[in-house]
């Protein structure tokens, strides 16, 4: 029996057409009618997901060592979003919670559990907007469901394969020609190329460099040089550069093909910085390897952009999270927002910042028994306030905007506040699924969907032909 996903997928593929001559055309003569009768309502959507991008490491959020002038420029035509968290880190489950625009707790995945599957029975964000008249187009990190849920048969059309790197390096890639290539360059091209590809008609793209994910000693000496870190940082600056180049490319390409007033950008990290290569998340403390139970593992820099139907050169300071980007891209395409999405609407409080938060609370609750202790979180956000459970402690409770670094625990001068943080978190925790795990489900540690190695573009069409 065919499960709800492959259906999708079918589905999908023939309401589409094929996705043009396999190598290279873009699309079938009718995808090309229906894209042109759509193109003028239908905005472009792209997200850039950055892997451990931290708040305090792009210019536009005050960092001053790193040159980011591409991000800076895009969040000079979008909103900067002060307050926008992720539910669910580190890496896997941060992406697993995006894709699917829930809470990945829900489907049981309270932490890394790599090889988990996604929920069949929901479609993920790539295969709602492919089902829609979208043509999906996936460049970069996957890192998301079972190894049978690869980005080809989770509803992305088009996936850039990754070329075959030197060695053990993650970086450094050997080319066609036997030439070698820097990985985030690669993958900035072929984000590129999707686009000029699919100009003429709706596209969303889901852009996941590898950068800035250690280790950033592969870093060349000439990105190294175009900044003023220092130290370990001076090599994390070097792999943040590359990756404002990268966005540089996409700004250009918008331009060029005249798609800057019609693409919706989201651009954010999939957790808080990795603070042994000298990543910040200033003005807060935290974030990757020692410093996970502090603000910074969550608190991510995030900057929308929608010329013309947001404002520009803004500030949005109201609570919201990745989970958020499925609702808004739904909203944005005119199509209903799917029952299982946690997230909200965000255009209405990007325009009307006086509207508050777009989500009253956020939770997090990471207690995989499989991943290490210090990786367990349970926090809930307010208004303010935050409030942590410390292991030996009990609830520790912090203003954040007057205690960014989460130095002065209030929880007894508060225990109103307290009581209902602790309240509401415990309410939402009896909505969620049992603790699963990868081993539990008969899965191998530390696999999930994978990304073709090799040259130019996966098509969906091609594998899905082959169930």
């Amino acid at each position: 029996m065919q499960s709800r996903r492959y259906f999708l997928k079918s589905a999908g593929i023939m309401v589409a057409g094929a996705v043009g001559t396999i190598g290279n055309a873009g699309c079938s003569a009718s995808r090309m009618a229906i894209a042109g009768a759509e193109k003028k309502t239908k905005p472009n959507v792209i997200i850039l997901l950055i892997d451990d991008l931290g708040y305090g490491d792009v210019g536009a959020f005050g960092c001053e060592d790193i040159p980011t002038p591409n991000m800076d420029r895009l969040a000079e035509r979008g909103v900067k979003c002060t307050n926008s968290y992720v539910t669910n880190p580190p890496c896997s489950p941060s992406r697993c919670s995006l894709m699917m625009g829930m809470y990945a707790q829900r489907f049981g995945k309270y932490g890394m559990a790599r090889g988990l599957p996604l929920p069949e029975n929901k479609p993920t964000l790539a295969e709602y907007m492919r089902d829609a008249g979208y043509a999906t187009g996936m460049v970069g990190k996957w890192d998301i469901g079972s190894p049978e849920q690869p980005p080809m048969k989770c509803g992305f059309m088009e996936v850039a394969k990754i070329p075959p790197t030197e060695g053990k390096n993650r970086y450094i890639c050997i080319n066609q020609d036997g030439s070698k290539g820097w990985r985030t360059d690669i993958e900035g091209d072929m984000m590129t190329d999707f686009i000029a590809r699919h100009k003429n008609e709706p596209f969303f793209l889901y852009f996941s460099p590898q950068a800035v994910h250690s280790p950033s000693s592969e870093v060349p000496e000439e990105l190294r040089k175009r900044s003023k870190a220092s130290g370990k940082r001076r090599t994390l600056a070097g792999n943040i550069i590359s990756v404002d180049d990268q966005v540089g490319k996409l700004l250009t390409a918008l331009e060029k093909y005249g798609l800057k007033k019609d693409t919706l950008i989201f651009l954010t990290g999939d957790n808080g910085p990795n603070l042994y290569e000298g990543g910040s998340s200033d003005p807060y403390r935290g974030g990757k390897g020692y410093g996970t139970q502090q603000e910074g593992w969550v608190h991510t820099p995030t900057i929308i952009s929608h010329p013309g139907t947001i404002p520009q050169n803004s500030f949005y300071e109201g609570l919201m999270c990745t989970l958020d980007f499925y609702a808004t891209t739904a909203a944005a395409a005119d199509i209903p927002i799917p029952t299982h999405c946690d997230g909200v609407d965000l255009i209405p409080y990007l325009k009307r910042p006086d509207l508050g938060d777009a989500h009253p609370f956020l939770f997090w609750l990471n207690k995989d028994p499989t991943d290490p202790k210090h990786r367990h979180l349970t926090a809930v956000r307010w208004k303010k306030w935050r409030l942590y459970k410390h292991k030996n402690l009990g609830w520790q409770l912090f203003d954040l905007e007057r205690d960014p670094k989460e130095k002065n625990d209030l929880a007894d001068k508060h225990p109103e506040i307290v009581r209902k943080m602790a309240s509401k978190h415990a309410e939402w925790a009896k909505t969620l699924s049992p603790v699963k795990t990868a081993s539990a489900n008969g899965l191998p540690q530390d696999t999930g969907g994978k990304v073709p190695v090799g040259y130019g573009w996966t098509y969906a069409v091609e594998i899905n032909n082959k169930v």
